[in-house]
């Protein structure tokens, strides 16, 4: 069946233009030339995606997307605005309003049609109500005491990093206290978050209210954001937190957690249900005291210390301390050491994780090596029926750096 396409702009010529490229293409097509028309074509029509103009008459296309993201059968239809200002502020602003991406006018047909099949391909990934498969997944968390070292861009590209691996769905959980990073480091717009089940009693959470809660991402993971509201985190309770992990984990075979930097005992909860936790830290004489800290608490939690992984982030060019210097201050070992990356910056903005955006840079290279080594036994120890890109990349790398050498540092037994 064709995916049905509601056009909304108030120029003639340009509803003509758009209508025929798209019906070239096979999409079923509406238009509506206002605000209040759009809204009434949506409600008649239920389009699987919509192309909004900002300047309309009667509602503008923020206002339409605002109203319409309050409607529940709408939450996740994709909403492309189309606009003639292209500046960072614009673009904030559609985001918060709801949309899912936007294009700058004049702007080539091409474009357009390539954007919404990735955005069309995103909403069909999102997991069905009723959908499960009791799987044995893996719960890693990634942590500091210290703010300000990487965490969410760690857990960014562990989470993407492993479903482009074994191109299986991976759920990157966001615990933030508010306003998390996890969705904006994806270049997701999140209009819903874990808040919405809050109130729920923890035994009557479900995988169905989880996965619609999730916004998916074209590596394949999925996103559970952190609610907008400073007052929310304290309303989610560490049962309700255990429930909600432990559904994800029999139904995802990754379950990625952003952890915020302190000891609530929502983030004691995260902690205590991973098996594996990414302790990070940047090289530096605070960060030696912090993560000092942090090895003796889990020490006292009992965490077994062959799951705890070191983490070193070089966020800055300039004078670090050396990585020697820093193993030698812990008396433990870097399990991974990410160099500095001028990129990382842009990766942020543009919300496409390093081993997403650009592969190919070294710190991309030991962050895909790291989710290879993270990943669960049985998907290291076998070949996949269809080896992804990333898969093969790292493959390669083993054949090149010869397989005795890095049979040790992926645990290969």
């Amino acid at each position: 069946m064709a995916a049905v396409i509601l056009i909304a702009d108030d120029d003639s010529s340009t509803l003509r233009t758009l209508s025929h490229a798209l019906e070239r293409e096979g999409y079923e097509v509406h238009t509506a030339q206002d605000g209040a028309e759009a809204l009434e074509k949506l409600e008649e029509h239920e389009p699987d995606l919509l192309i909004l103009d900002v300047v309309m008459p009667q509602l503008d296309g923020h206002e339409v997307c605002r109203r319409l993201r309050r409607k529940p059968e709408f939450a996740h239809m994709p909403v492309i605005i189309l606009t003639a200002q292209s500046s960072q502020e614009e673009k904030i602003r559609f985001l918060d309003a709801g949309a899912d991406d936007y294009l700058t006018k004049p702007f080539h047909a091409p474009e357009l049609l390539a954007r919404i099949k990735v955005l069309l391909r995103r909403a069909g990934e999102r997991p069905r109500e009723g959908q499960t498969q009791r799987i044995e997944g893996k719960v890693i968390a990634a942590y500091s005491l210290r703010g300000g070292v990487g965490v969410s861009t760690l857990a960014a590209n562990m989470a993407t990093g492993l479903a482009q691996l074994w191109s299986q769905p991976t759920v990157l959980v966001d615990l933030a206290h508010v306003a998390g990073h996890s969705a904006l480091m994806l270049n997701l717009t999140a209009r819903t978050s874990w808040d919405e089940i809050s109130t729920v009693p923890a035994e009557e959470i479900e995988i169905d209210m989880l996965n619609k809660l999730l916004l998916p991402h074209s590596s394949g993971a999925f996103v559970l954001p952190a609610p907008g509201r400073a007052e929310t985190m304290s309303a989610l309770k560490p049962e309700q937190l255990s429930r909600m992990l432990t559904l994800l984990s029999q139904n995802y075979h990754y379950v990625v957690l952003d952890l915020p930097d302190d000891m609530r005992n929502t983030t004691l909860a995260g902690l205590d249900a991973a098996q594996e936790i990414m302790a990070i830290m940047a090289p530096d004489m605070a960060s030696i005291a912090t993560m000092k800290a942090m090895l003796e608490f889990f020490d006292f939690r009992h965490y077994p210390r062959n799951n705890v992984r070191l983490v070193l982030n070089h966020l800055f060019k300039r004078n670090d301390l050396e990585r020697s210097q820093v193993e030698t201050a812990l008396s433990r070992p870097f399990d991974l050491e990410i160099p500095f990356a001028a990129e990382a910056v842009e990766a942020i903005n543009m919300g496409a994780p390093l081993v997403v955006g650009a592969p190919q840079l070294p710190a991309s290279i030991e962050l895909e090596n790291f989710a290879f080594n993270a990943s669960k036994e049985e998907h290291r120890k076998q070949t996949p029926e269809k080896p992804s890109k990333a898969w093969q990349r790292v493959s390669s790398r083993i054949g090149q750096q010869g397989k005795k050498s890095l049979r040790q540092f992926f645990k290969l037994s």
